[in-house]
């Protein structure tokens, strides 16, 4: 017997709520990290093999595009935390409810916008 029950596949119809996409981004976060983790290594060992090494990688610094990769990468570090820290208070039984789960979703989500912000004009 086949079950009769309802399929949505159109996903722009259904609304997430901000706990769910906070939840979302704290695992995007977490990925960018580890991906960002292989160029902050490479760079590490190039600059400490050698001098030519230090100074290519000093260079590189100065760009743009490496800017935008080490922005981005401590913006992934600066929401993953505040996503973890928020996920630790849940985990004590704080914020557990649907109203007080989007507040504390909307407001990390604004602090880390603000941070980022923050950052990105002390990187530039």
């Amino acid at each position: 017997m086949k079950k009769q029950r309802p399929v949505n596949l159109d996903l722009s119809t259904i609304k997430m709520h901000a706990a769910a996409n906070a939840s979302i981004l704290h695992r995007v976060s977490g990925v960018i990290m580890v991906f960002a983790i292989g160029i902050l290594l490479w760079t590490l060992s190039l600059s400490l093999s050698s001098i030519e090494g230090f100074t290519q990688v000093e260079s590189l610094l100065d760009g743009v595009f490496f800017k935008i990769i080490i922005l981005g990468t401590l913006s992934a570090l600066i929401y993953h935390l505040l996503g973890g820290i928020r996920h630790l208070l849940m985990d004590l039984g704080y914020f557990e409810e649907l109203a007080s789960g989007n507040a504390t979703a909307k407001l990390i989500i604004a602090l880390w916008l603000v941070l980022t912000v923050v950052v990105g004009v002390r990187l530039w």
